[in-house]
């Protein structure tokens, strides 16, 4: 077994682990104006956390690309996300920030730099990876976020138990290409899905928000194409969707998930983050039907540390 595929499956006791540091200092007060920053799937699991946050009522909360945070807007807390605590775009944004503004770091390493200059640090090494693809320190991270918020965590890692072993709704040898999309904070995790596609497997993957999804992207859809929601889904896309010849997947949609049903036992959809789980265990199938390295991905390292 790849490492990888051991870690995906590793992840609802990850999240259930995450959960017990819900009150864990550093994380955001209520009503505090939080901007939560990260690079590649850090950046999107802070901004699924941040439109759970703002949604939630606990305050006005942003999410940026480290490398693109406005320092002249003034926050009460940064939260950084971080697997490897080396990634220099972090590092250069923590440093410009210490002295100024409350920080707070969640990593996979809390002997690395990261940790050293960030005011606060949440260490999850439980949940660090020996793959390069991130699976289960995003998503670990996101549960911690989302317990914080006063999530209960055992149903979603429940669902998660689930996601790990039911039937995949994606075939390598029928699907050329898969377009996920997302509404209000699961867009993140469409955009998340998407790229754990482009780096386990050089897949043509993309990602939109629901709504746009019909203002152009639309004009991709096509037979042995695949178009894949989660959460919410708009009024009327499954039709415009399948006119086109594509396939639909969603974890409430009937054409969706082969047997789902069965797994479950009639209860409602899976939760997005659970859902997410099933794409990345598509993303690896997608590599490994291609006699590609989920684990080591050509041009891909653990972390990105400049000059």
């Amino acid at each position: 077994m790849t490492h990888v595929k051991a870690e995906i499956a590793s992840q609802p006791d990850c999240w259930r682990q995450a959960a017990k540091l819900a009150d864990a200092p550093g994380l955001p007060k209520h009503g505090e104006r939080v901007a939560v920053v990260g690079c590649g799937t850090s950046w999107f699991m802070a901004k699924a956390y941040a439109g759970l946050r703002e949604r939630a009522g606990h305050g006005e909360t942003d999410a940026f690309q480290a490398s693109e945070f406005p320092l002249e807007r003034r926050y009460d807390r940064v939260v950084a996300i971080t697997r490897s605590g080396t990634t220099t775009e972090v590092l250069d944004l923590l440093e410009s920030l210490r002295g100024t503004c409350p920080t707070t770091v969640i990593t996979a390493d809390s002997g690395q730099p990261a940790a050293a200059v960030a005011a606060e640090t949440i260490a999850l090494d439980f949940a660090d990876e020996l793959a390069v693809v991130q699976t289960r320190f995003a998503t670990t991270a996101l549960a911690l976020l989302r317990a914080h918020l006063g999530t209960d965590i055992e149903n979603i890692a429940c669902d998660a138990e689930v996601a790990v072993r039911i039937p995949l709704p994606v075939h390598p040898a029928l699907a050329e290409q898969i377009t996920f999309l997302g509404r209000g904070w699961t867009i993140g995790l469409a955009e998340e899905a998407a790229l754990k596609c482009r780096e386990a497997a050089g897949y043509w993957a993309e990602a939109y928000p629901a709504m746009d999804y019909r203002h152009g992207p639309i004009a991709l859809a096509a037979p042995r194409r695949v178009v894949w929601a989660f959460g919410d889904i708009p009024p009327g896309l499954v039709d415009d969707v399948e006119a086109t010849g594509a396939s639909f997947v969603h974890s409430r949609y009937n054409g969706g998930y082969a047997a789902l049903g069965a797994w479950r036992g009639g209860r409602a959809p899976l939760d997005p983050m659970a859902d997410l789980v099933v794409a990345q265990r598509v993303a690896v199938l997608l590599a490994t039907s291609q006699g590609l390295d989920p684990d080591r991905p050509p041009h891909l390292s653990r972390s990105v540390v400049l000059p």
